[in-house]
């Protein structure tokens, strides 16, 4: 089966610098069932038994940053506590959007068109999360179509993704800790203050220490390809409840590919197999995880691939700024977006593919040509909708550090 997919659920949804980020948004991003435990991807935890599962009795004497003002159960983790680091702003520093507004797309006139945002769909609803606001507050808690779903964005590490907030029968309410982990955000539920890492999705502090969130289809599109695919859709608006300089670029000049992470820590995690900051679509089925080079995936402009023996389809399209490079976010260069869908045809044929005009594709087998909705828009198999993967868009050091094992694909 693919990752952490559900039927029901569709998506194709320096000093100064340190300054910045400190005054900016992060504080700082694979999975399975709710409740389950994940592969032993991040590489201090292993493929043992939890430390979870003995819980420490001095823990406090290892907490590299401030305990006061949580009820966090420190005697349970599975993670080093002296691995944490503090971003700045302390807990809930950076809010996260707990009462979400949304607007019809005709009502947004801040939005330009080649800005990115988060594309999430459940059932036949969907909603537009602009990056230019989760670089403010970096967890949106919803609801969509009935399901509660964390929209999520780690400035730091680029790792935009979205999670089924229900554990065990129970709506979990997240925010942002203030710390990070490897530079990348942790986020906290409300009810425990467990803490939980943005990059894998997982519980690695307090009571859900060991628990995986269920990782939802999301697509990081722009706001063009947005309203071209979903014209009834919604997206959330700058009715936030918060002053923020929403469309700013609070992080200018942090994409360059070569430069080093900020509040990473440990520098000796970083894999050099690739520039630090190279953008990667990553992808996990099962247990094999492969990383596809950006840039690569743009040069051939689609990618017949498969992970876990499941075929899938990564198709590149033109027209998305980079958020992190520019003053501000819709001034960023165009890296364009890349969505990625299983290639398995109505039939249970396995479908090929091939670049077409305006960002599209076409199969080989019928000559149907296909949208970055994974829908077939004419051509024989018109109406057929491929099954959306999911998959994450960080730069690269963060999906390696927690992913050592990761396989990266070449042309």
């Amino acid at each position: 089966m693919l990752f952490a997919m559900r039927s029901r659920i569709l998506s194709t949804a320096g000093v100064a610098l340190a300054g910045a980020l400190v005054m900016g948004a992060c504080t700082a991003g694979g999975g399975i069932g709710a409740g389950e435990t994940s592969p032993g991807a991040d590489p201090s935890i292993g493929s043992s038994t939890p430390p979870s599962a003995e819980p420490t009795s001095d823990p406090l004497a290892e907490l590299s940053v401030r305990a006061d003002g949580w009820s966090t159960d420190f005697t349970r983790h599975e993670v080093p506590l002296d691995e944490f680091l503090s971003g700045g702003p302390g807990k809930d520093g950076i809010p996260a959007i707990d009462d979400p507004k949304f607007a019809e797309i005709g009502a947004i006139d801040w939005l330009e068109d080649q800005e990115p945002v988060i594309m999430v769909g459940v059932e036949d609803e969907w909603r537009a999360y602009p990056i230019q606001i989760l670089m403010w507050h970096e967890i949106v808690n919803d609801t969509i179509a009935g399901v509660p779903v964390a929209v999520t964005f780690c400035p730091l590490c680029h790792t935009a993704i979205a999670f089924d907030r229900t554990v065990d029968g129970t709506v979990l309410d997240f925010g942002v800790s203030g710390n990070l982990r490897h530079s990348d955000l942790v986020m906290y539920d409300r009810q425990t203050e467990s803490w939980w890492q943005q990059a894998t999705g997982r519980g690695i502090v307090g009571e859900y220490s060991g628990t995986a969130l269920e990782f939802l289809p999301s697509q990081l599109v722009s706001w063009a390809q947005f309203k071209e695919l979903h014209p009834d859709g919604m997206v959330l608006t700058r009715d936030t409840g918060h002053g923020r300089d929403y469309g700013a670029n609070p992080y200018g000049g942090y994409d360059r590919a070569a430069s080093r992470p900020f509040l990473l820590g440990d520098q000796t995690l970083l894999d050099g197999r690739l520039n630090p900051k190279v953008r990667i679509v990553g992808i996990i089925i099962d247990d094999e995880s492969v990383a596809f080079p950006l840039p690569d995936v743009a040069e051939e402009g689609v990618v017949n691939s498969e992970v876990a023996g499941e075929p899938i389809v990564l198709l590149w399209s033109p027209g998305t700024s980079s958020a992190l490079g520019a003053p501000t976010i819709a001034g960023g260069d165009n890296v364009g977006s890349v969505v990625v869908y299983g290639r398995t045809g109505p039939d249970g044929e396995v479908l090929e593919f091939e670049p077409a005009s305006d960002g599209r594709m076409t199969d080989t087998q019928t000559g149907s040509t296909w949208n970055t909705g994974g829908v077939a828009i004419d051509g024989p198999l018109a109406g057929t909708e491929l099954e959306p993967v999911v998959n994450d868009q960080p730069f690269w050091f963060a999906w390696a550090i927690f992913r050592p094992d990761t396989v990266i694909w070449e042309p």
